[in-house]
């Protein structure tokens, strides 16, 4: 395998480099080729994101940084400030609270939401519970609903409903029409779930 550099990347010497030809050093006078990114002027940046740059040449760019002075124009107050060794994280970062999966809820004093688009999104996240405090597994809500049954059904209403489907798609409650033997299968898979959940001892 050939150990030869690519001549589409061929390797540069100096980090940082970035070729451009025609570009001149932004250096007064200079004539040399300008392939190293500088600040236009020294000293911290204001504001978000990287400030004005210029490119210079290689000598220029050494002598910009041997002269480079981060503190130059601050006080003594904000260069002690600054060199702290926490400086920069007292800045409060957002709470990793858990919320159910969803983001965290917005203050709802700030807007008005008439069609209920963004609060049913944070409801839908927390399960709603039984009143009496008894809980649901997944596969409990699921066989509920199969059953239309309400939330704080009791034991005496999942018999009830139980037989009422039972009778309801029962072959002999209809005349030997078996269409309805999917939807009976169902009912009773939803009925033996729920008969042994805590929800319904």
């Amino acid at each position: 395998m050939s150990r030869e550099p690519r001549k589409d990347r061929p390797q540069a010497r100096f980090h940082g480099r970035v070729e451009a030809p025609g570009r001149l050093c932004a250096e007064p006078g200079c004539a040399e080729p300008g392939e190293f990114r500088a600040p236009v002027a020294p000293g911290p940046r204001g504001g978000d994101g990287p400030g004005a740059y210029r490119f210079l040449c290689l000598e220029h760019v050494r002598a910009f940084n041997s002269g480079y002075n981060y503190f130059s124009g601050m006080s003594p107050e904000e260069i002690h400030a600054a060199q702290r060794p926490y400086a920069g994280w007292e800045a409060e970062s957002r709470a990793f609270t858990a919320t159910g999966g969803a983001d965290r809820p917005p203050r709802w004093a700030d807007f008005a939401d008439p069609l209920d688009a963004i609060g049913a999104r944070f409801r839908a996240a927390r399960p709603v519970e039984r009143k009496d405090g008894k809980p649901l597994s997944g596969k409990d809500r699921e066989a509920m609903k199969v059953l239309a049954l309400d939330l704080d059904a009791d034991r005496m209403a999942l018999r009830r409903r139980y037989s009422d489907l039972v009778r309801q798609y029962h072959p002999d409650r209809n005349g030997g029409d078996r269409s309805h033997e999917g939807a009976l299968q169902k009912v009773i898979e939803a009925y033996q779930q729920l008969k042994s959940s805590p929800a319904f001892a």
